[in-house]
């Protein structure tokens, strides 16, 4: 077992989640501290035990809904005071409500910026005085659709959402470089997860999504998840306001 996350204490949200969970058990295994939330508590518990069963440390909260600023305040004071800093902070849960245009209704709109962007601030907000002190990495989760719109996803809500959280995550850096903060984000492409698997069923969803894909494939959550070890590592340690775009070359041609 490698230890390229040895003792940080590693804030990861949505750890109920596919991605979520990857990335728990990523970084438990590099010796990393989890501090992990979901709004699923049986499917937090789940993480739990597989981090645990593979040997890591993991506490978590859940339910925690991060749209409200006091569960926020709750989440970053369960860290703190079991671990006493925050090291790595990986905003990656968020939940898109998809529709076109035609039958977008108002409050998919504002349910979705709620819960795939405003989310990203208020934690990052109320865990900015700690993020200071340990000179911390954040890591916050963009989409490929932050930057193109891809044929048969209606995201009207979700690019905009996503492309809020590359542009902040670029603001979050500057503001903490005197700090020693950095703040980058991961842009996925189509990542095989539970909110994208029953979207994948659909074969006209499917082969339109892969057909933009020059790796022909759909990404698994580990990928992800790999790339957020980097990040949160000093392997990194020169990279700061970027955006990697882990979509098999979706948005390069």
């Amino acid at each position: 077992m490698s230890q390229r996350l040895l003792n940080k204490v590693c804030l990861i949200t949505g750890t109920g989640g596919s991605m979520g969970r990857a990335a728990a058990l990523k970084f438990a295994q590099e010796g990393a501290k989890i501090v992990g939330c979901d709004i699923n508590t049986e499917s937090e518990a789940a993480t739990i035990k597989a981090v645990q069963d593979q040997g890591g440390e993991m506490i978590s909260m859940s339910p925690c809904d991060l749209t409200k600023r006091e569960d926020c305040e709750k989440l970053v004071s369960l860290a703190i005071q079991t671990y006493g800093r925050i090291d790595v902070l990986y905003n990656n849960a968020s939940k898109a409500y998809l529709a076109w245009i035609d039958d977008f209704q108002d409050d998919t709109w504002y349910k979705t910026i709620d819960q795939e962007l405003s989310l990203v601030y208020l934690l990052s907000r109320v865990a900015w005085p700690h993020l200071k002190e340990s000179a911390a990495s954040i890591i916050n989760v963009g989409s490929a659709n932050g930057w193109i719109a891809i044929t048969p996803v209606p995201g009207l809500a979700h690019t905009a959402a996503k492309g809020g959280v590359i542009a902040m995550t670029r603001q979050l850096a500057m503001e903490g470089r005197a700090h020693g903060i950095r703040a980058n984000s991961i842009s996925p492409g189509i990542v095989e997860s539970l909110q994208t698997r029953p979207l994948l069923e659909d074969p006209g969803f499917k082969s339109g999504v892969l057909s933009r894909v020059m790796l022909g494939r759909i990404a698994q959550p580990e990928e992800i998840a790999a790339v957020a070890c980097f990040l949160a590592s000093s392997e990194s340690s020169y990279i700061t306001a970027a955006d990697i775009r882990v979509d098999g070359g979706m948005t390069s041609w």
